[in-house]
């Protein structure tokens, strides 16, 4: 390759050069005194189950909001099992990232984070007032403040193969708990595929059996704060109803499946049915269409307590007491609410926005999706807010009850059940024992 050297300039040009500089110093600005002067803005963020929605964050979204404000942003994707690690460690050091996004509501975080109201008040002025949804998943009614800022969620639908519950006279799939167990045992006899609830300690296993507990009229905590899993012997029942499925329809593998374990399995077609976020459904269009097409959504099971279900992501980002770049980080959380429609396109309509007023179409989209086959697929999903209740229910998210979360109480209770090691009561004891000494360790912070 030939080198094309500038001319080498003469002294006369030098000092021509250095007045020009000098009469123009109050408006030239050197690159490196620019760059010094350039804020940072360091966030760290779960790794969103669709690797495009993660690419385009990363690569539109935050490239365009660092150039619009003069600001260097640094994004770190965690995977989702690491993220309480990685905050817990920011903690202790007193240093880290300026915002962390979890998939969850941190609450027991709240000590070490600002006041978020104030993000949500700037956000009402454009898209008007939290919805209930939201703030029980961020407000600390003791406190009075919201220990995060949640932007977007994703329901937990239940997903089912049409073609396979067609067999045993259920072509629309189980509607509720009872007709999953019985359909269930019949693909199962069948020689078919078993039924596919997540119940190993992951986030999956989390969402669907903190559903299930709600769906039979449990709880882990009740609207008072108080310890609630041993007062009613519905949790004792539910215990009883997952350990019938598992030994009528289930599989070894629900107890050791890690992460999207059971989207795998879904799409391989080794399992009939499971509870997961679209995302799976996404995958499988993406990855196996033949096999999408087959899958159907439908509303959470119906059970004593009614259609409910807990989220399978609440979108809540913190901004530590201790980040260097405050303002900052208050201002792109903000922000995120105007990209809402770009989110949920980008995460393939997976990312339902916090905001309704963000996305008023949401409803339309659903009910045509050009990805979807048939495209009305998704509309079962457009009921999702009123059947959707926040981790914490029947109370607001809490450090209790999301340290109960992380440490997988509850899926460790239901295994304990299902592999014979403990009765449904002992299990239950030994669960409330768990909470209650969880519990009394927060009285004392």
């Amino acid at each position: 390759m030939v080198k094309v050297r500038a001319p080498s300039p003469s002294r006369r040009d030098l000092i021509r050069l250095a007045a020009a500089t000098a009469a123009a110093a109050p408006f030239v600005i050197l690159p490196e005194r620019t760059l010094a002067r350039q804020a940072t803005l360091k966030i760290a963020k779960w790794a969103h189950f669709l690797p495009e929605y993660d690419a385009w964050f990363t690569g539109v979204l935050a490239d365009e909001w660092g150039k619009q404000h003069d600001t260097n942003v640094v994004v770190d994707h965690v995977p989702v099992e690491r993220i309480h690690a990685v905050a817990a460690a920011e903690i202790a050091a007193g240093s880290g990232h300026d915002v962390v996004m979890f998939p969850w509501p941190p609450a027991e975080f709240q000590k070490h984070v600002i006041d978020h109201g104030e993000i949500y008040q700037t956000v009402a002025f454009k898209f008007g007032n939290l919805d209930r949804f939201a703030h029980k998943s961020t407000f600390d009614p003791k406190t009075k403040r919201y220990f995060a800022f949640a932007d977007s969620w994703i329901p937990a639908p239940f997903h089912y193969f049409e073609d396979t519950w067609r067999e045993v006279g259920m072509s629309l799939g189980p509607v509720h708990y009872g007709s999953l167990r019985s359909g269930g045992r019949r693909i199962r006899e069948a020689q078919g595929p078993p039924c596919g609830l997540a119940l190993a300690p992951s986030l999956e296993g989390n969402i669907t059996l903190h559903t299930l507990l709600h769906g039979f009229r449990s709880a882990v905590i009740d609207s008072a704060g108080n310890v609630a899993i041993g007062k009613t012997a519905r949790t004792v029942e539910a215990l009883k109803y997952v350990k019938a499925l598992y030994d009528d329809a289930g599989t070894p593998d629900q107890l050791s499946w890690g992460s999207s374990g059971n989207v795998q399995a879904m799409i391989a077609r080794k399992t009939s049915c499971t509870v997961n976020g679209i995302s799976l459904l996404r995958t499988a269009e993406k990855e196996a269409p033949e096999v999408a097409s087959k899958i159907r959504l439908c509303p959470p099971l119906l059970g004593s307590a009614g259609v409910l279900a807990v989220p399978h992501v609440t979108n809540c980002s913190v901004v530590w007491d201790f980040a260097q770049n405050q303002e900052g980080a208050k201002q792109f959380l903000a922000d995120l609410i105007d990209s809402s429609r770009t989110a949920y396109e980008k995460s393939a309509g997976c990312n339902f926005p916090i905001y309704q007023k963000a996305m008023p179409d949401l409803i339309k989209q659903l009910e045509n999706d050009s990805r979807a086959d048939p495209p009305y697929k998704y509309k079962e999903l457009k009921d999702a807010l009123y059947w959707t209740r926040n981790l914490g229910f029947p109370g607001y998210a809490n450090p209790i009850g999301m340290e109960v979360f992380n440490s997988f109480v509850i899926p460790r209770m239901f295994i304990s059940v299902v592999t014979g090691k403990s009765s449904p009561e002992d299990a239950v004891q030994a669960a409330e024992a768990e909470v209650t000494r969880i519990a009394d360790r927060w009285k004392q912070v």
